[in-house]
């Protein structure tokens, strides 16, 4: 990290960059970072999650879908978990993924 770069580091985390413990790594293009530290940001922030999911129709944080993806659920595990929720939109999404197939 550059000198310049440890004023911006929350205080939690100075111990680690002082201790040579603290790694960081490049977000890959498409990646939101939302700093959500004041009650204007955590908006910001929620508007923005809100927006994704409306009009791109995914969903963000979804456990169910980034297992299955990397291949810790198969097909029919998903199905089980998402037809457990059905009644609700999440359970329905899920569904939905199996679907887009």
């Amino acid at each position: 990290l550059r000198a310049c770069d440890k004023c911006n580091l929350p205080h939690a985390t100075r111990p680690f960059l002082e201790a040579g413990n603290l790694q960081g790594a490049m977000l890959p293009r498409g990646t939101a970072w939302l700093d959500t530290g004041t009650f204007d940001s955590l908006i910001d922030a929620s508007q923005f999650v809100q927006t994704v999911v409306h009009r791109q129709g995914l969903s963000i944080g979804a456990p169910e879908e980034v297992a299955w993806r990397m291949g810790f659920l198969t097909d029919d595990e998903l199905r089980e978990r998402a037809e457990a929720l059905t009644k609700s939109g999440y359970g329905q999404y899920l569904l939905g993924l199996l679907d887009e197939k």
